[in-house]
């Protein structure tokens, strides 16, 4: 029998205007095999959360935040930490099958039943099981109400327990998780679409722009762990979307690092040295030197002439091998290779020329070509003494409303560059109300992710 944890990917919800990672972690047996849940031993479930970075807390770490119990009856099954203010409780408590708590619950079950190699049905019968402990226990007798413990405050205010100093506080900062300066002024609202032509016909193939909040990839974990960096939340909420029609050219380039790269017999040597002396020992560097220069001594002369050549060039403080090309006419093997060396981001651009044929369509143009400007602009916090970042973009085509099958996708991506041409005609025109008669936007973007090996799962027919 051996005790095993699972912890499903955190899960990126907004409480009270502040946005956190929350996670499940669930303690369960097995009997010693693979396939099995052992339901007969305790098994116990928690929800972990963990604020965004502050200048305090740069790197903030998952705290405990809720523990699930039997009692369903009582706060849906939760038994809250003193740490947990009542937007957390009012957010878990809340029940039906979308609600958060029912989505926490899921993550457990489904990285349960990929821990366990077992249907999810079983790990559902399993978890249905859950174990209170008596410290749970007394910690819920504290926190029945969901207004418990916070005094009516907003969960970055929640008072402080002697439980809460040691385990960390969801706060804000002040001018960095407390807000920026301005507001989505002039942004579409939530569930309004600019489109361009306004009459689109409904079968044509069009690209889509969905701003966001990019979340930023958690440090210290991932399957490096602590030496890792974990993927990229998704995001889900839209700020706004843009729907173009597809004009060209539609180009992608995928971009790998490769470069030469040279090794001398010396630095082969020199490489074995330092690489035992770094698995096996320092201890080991004079018997790996001595045997260098008795391999030297057995190899062929033109090696130990080599080695002299180099002697000769560092006392000189010239190139061994303009020494041995000038005396014999030859040169130190170099072992030229091409090696892997790094991945790329890829640049996608795009230019877009908009004529508006009536007055609403000019006030779309216009709404467009703001939506772009403001979505790329850095916001500075209430503080002034920090930048945050701006929005990001996902970008899609689209065919029949649908994922295009003929063209790439994309990854989530910053917008660089965005550029307007108020002429696009080379003669400036313009309507009696002021619009002039088109405009032609020009913008670069770039993705936030290298593309990696995994990406291509085979559901798209072309992929990244």
């Amino acid at each position: 029998m051996a005790q095993k944890i699972s912890t499903p990917p955190p899960r990126r919800v907004t409480i009270d205007g502040q946005t956190y990672e929350l996670r499940t972690i669930t303690v369960w047996n097995d009997n010693g095999q693979s396939g099995t849940i052992d339901d007969s031993k305790p098994i116990t479930s928690k929800v972990q959360y963990k604020p965004g970075p502050t200048i305090n807390d740069p790197f903030p770490e998952f705290r405990d935040l809720a523990d699930r119990t039997e009692d369903k009856a009582t706060n849906n099954g939760w038994s809250f930490r003193p740490v947990a203010g009542p937007g957390f409780k009012k957010a878990l408590v809340e029940g039906g099958s979308n609600s958060l708590s029912s989505q926490l619950d899921g993550d457990g079950q489904n990285q349960v039943s990929k821990d366990a190699k077992v249907p999810l049905a079983r790990s559902q019968q399993a978890l249905s099981k859950i174990t209170t402990t008596k410290s749970n226990q007394e910690l819920a007798a504290k926190n029945q109400s969901p207004d418990a413990a916070a005094n009516g405050l907003n969960q970055a205010q929640a008072a402080q327990s002697d439980q809460e100093k040691t385990e960390g506080t969801p706060i804000s900062t002040p001018g960095t998780g407390e807000g920026t300066i301005g507001n989505d002024a002039g942004l579409p609202k939530k569930g309004e679409i600019l489109k361009y032509p306004e009459d689109m016909n409904a079968n044509q193939d069009y690209i889509t722009f969905t701003m966001v909040e990019s979340n930023p990839r958690a440090l210290g974990e991932g399957p490096a762990g602590a030496f890792g960096i974990g993927p990229r939340p998704k995001t889900e909420t839209s700020l706004g979307i843009v729907i173009l029609p597809i004009s060209g050219p539609i180009i992608d380039s995928n971009m790998v690092g490769w470069g030469q790269a040279e090794l001398d017999p010396l630095s082969i040597a020199g490489a074995k040295i330092f690489r035992d002396a770094a698995l096996k020992g320092l201890n080991t560097v004079p018997g790996n030197v001595g045997t260098a220069v008795e391999d030297i001594k057995k190899s062929a002369a033109d090696a130990a002439a080599g080695v002299t050549y180099e002697l000769m060039a560092q006392a000189l403080n010239k190139p061994a091998n303009e020494l041995l090309s000038r005396g014999n006419g030859v040169i130190i093997n170099p072992n030229v290779e091409l090696l892997f060396n790094g991945v790329s981001l890829r640049p996608f651009n795009f230019t877009f020329k908009m004529s508006a044929r009536s007055y609403t369509e000019a006030i779309i143009i216009k709404k467009i070509i703001y939506f772009f400007k403001k979505g790329m602009a850095a916001k500075q916090t209430k503080s002034g003494f920090f930048l945050k970042k701006p929005y990001t973009f996902q970008i899609e085509y689209k065919h029949k409303d649908k994922e295009h099958p003929g063209i790439n996708l994309i990854k989530q991506c910053a917008l660089q560059n965005f550029s307007v041409n108020y002429v696009p005609d080379g003669q400036y025109a313009s309507h009696e109300d002021g619009n002039l008669t088109a405009y032609e936007i020009s913008m670069q973007f770039t993705e936030l992710d290298p593309i990696y090996f995994y990406d291509y799962d085979g559901n798209h027919p072309i992929g990244y």
